[in-house]
């Protein structure tokens, strides 16, 4: 639900808005968070059939660093908030193959 759709629907029901219960959205978020989004979705990802994706493919990011002008200083906060985004998507991933594995055992 993005916060646009929360608003509505508090809106329909009368409610209050509960501050704490909107979804952020990517201009909420403070700069280097959403150009470390746009690095990520930018780098390829490493998919295979039987497992799933694996992580993604870092061989392009010194030049998507260059891209994004992104300074010596900043580069390590920034691979951190990539490792921490492929982390979740390993995992996401690792939920839905395992959810397929077992309709597939029981089916």
């Amino acid at each position: 639900m993005s916060k646009d759709q929360y608003l509505r629907m508090v809106e329909q029901t009368g409610e209050e808005i509960d501050w704490d219960r909107i979804p952020p959205d990517v201009e909420d978020f403070p700069d280097s968070i959403v150009t470390a989004l746009n690095i990520y979705h930018s780098l390829g990802a490493r998919v295979y059939p039987d497992i799933g994706f694996m992580g993604k493919d870092y061989t392009n990011l010194e030049l998507l660093y260059k891209l994004y002008y992104i300074e010596e200083r900043d580069k390590d906060f920034i691979f951190e908030i990539l490792l921490y985004m492929e982390g979740v998507e390993i995992q996401q991933s690792q939920k839905r193959m395992k959810a397929e594995w077992d309709k597939v055992k029981r089916g």
